[in-house]
């Protein structure tokens, strides 16, 4: 991936992917994950969003080793960079419970559509469905699945943020924010 277009680094365009789709990512599999009745509506949408954000990791972190090789070696640098590297550590695995856990809830619900379906045609007392997706086995799986969920949507939060503050550092250092005086005629607050 080019580190440069046009003179301009590439890094802190395709971070706003990361620090757009990270979040989102993380509200939606959070809200899928401990809210049911979203998942039908919702589960596919926010496995896109979190495949998205996945993706956007390894993009931003290939621009941001292309530019680390043109800057001054520093020690804010090397943070931001070892932090950097290890969110897709904690996306993926995002993606792979949000992912499993939509398509154990789809299965699941379209086996007891099926039992309601079957036990409508034969009378009461016929219902047959798939054992293992309407067994309790698979109500287990989609409760560890949503905590797994959340724990990876939390850790991935956490160093989203880490992450952005040791690039903030890395990028303005000791920089402080100083009000600049207003320009006369200009009315105040």
């Amino acid at each position: 991936m080019p580190t440069f277009l046009s003179g301009l680094p590439l890094h802190p365009l395709l971070v706003h992917a990361v620090v757009v789709l990270v979040p989102a990512a993380v509200i939606g599999t959070v809200l899928v994950a401990v809210w049911p009745r979203m998942r039908p509506r919702w589960g596919w949408p926010v496995v896109v969003v979190t495949a998205l954000a996945a993706i956007s990791v390894p993009l931003a972190t290939s621009t941001g080793e292309g530019l680390e090789h043109n800057l001054p070696r520093t020690a804010a640098i090397a943070t931001h960079a070892e932090l950097g590297d290890q969110l897709l550590v904690f996306v993926a695995p995002l993606f792979v419970a949000v992912l499993a856990l939509v398509v154990l809830d789809h299965l699941r619900r379209r086996g007891s559509e099926r039992t309601l379906a079957v036990a409508r045609a034969d009378g009461p007392g016929t219902m047959a469905a798939p054992a293992a997706v309407t067994s309790g086995g698979a109500r287990v799986a989609l409760v560890v699945l949503a905590v797994l969920t959340v724990l990876f949507a939390a850790v991935s939060a956490v160093q989203v943020v880490r992450i952005g503050d040791s690039g903030a550092q890395a990028a303005w250092g000791s920089v402080q924010y100083a009000p600049q005086p207003r320009p006369a005629g200009i009315p105040g607050d």
